[in-house]
């Protein structure tokens, strides 16, 4: 038998370029602090966007809310603000940069509270 060794790329593949996403590292730090909060019982749902202009990850307190926090990476920021921001609910910016850990920093400071308590 003599099969074919044609690779058929999937539909819309190479229309898709233009698309932010987190990258396997950035997204294990993201889900590293969800699943500790989840365990805290501070975030029970989350929701991933990726864009043309940004990737946002977004954590729930409950399903049917806003979200709680929104992590986004805008790469068209990256020499101004930073890459990075964390939002809050009422969609005030809460913290800017240009690393992942230092936007992740006041959330990892709460759960470290939520420990505590």
């Amino acid at each position: 038998m003599n099969y074919s060794s044609n690779v058929t790329p999937f539909p819309g593949a190479a229309t898709s370029s233009g698309q932010i996403g987190f990258d396997r590292q950035e997204l294990s730090q993201i889900m590293n602090l969800y699943g500790r909060m989840v365990a805290a019982g501070n975030w029970r749902d989350y929701a991933i966007d990726m864009g043309r202009e940004a990737a946002i990850f977004s954590a729930f307190r409950r399903t049917a809310e806003r979200p709680q926090y929104r992590i986004e990476k805008r790469p068209s920021l990256r020499n101004k603000q930073g890459l990075w921001a964390l939002t809050g609910e009422n969609g005030v910016v809460l913290k800017r940069g240009h690393e992942l850990p230092g936007i992740l920093a006041p959330l990892e400071r709460k759960l470290m509270k939520l420990v505590e308590d």
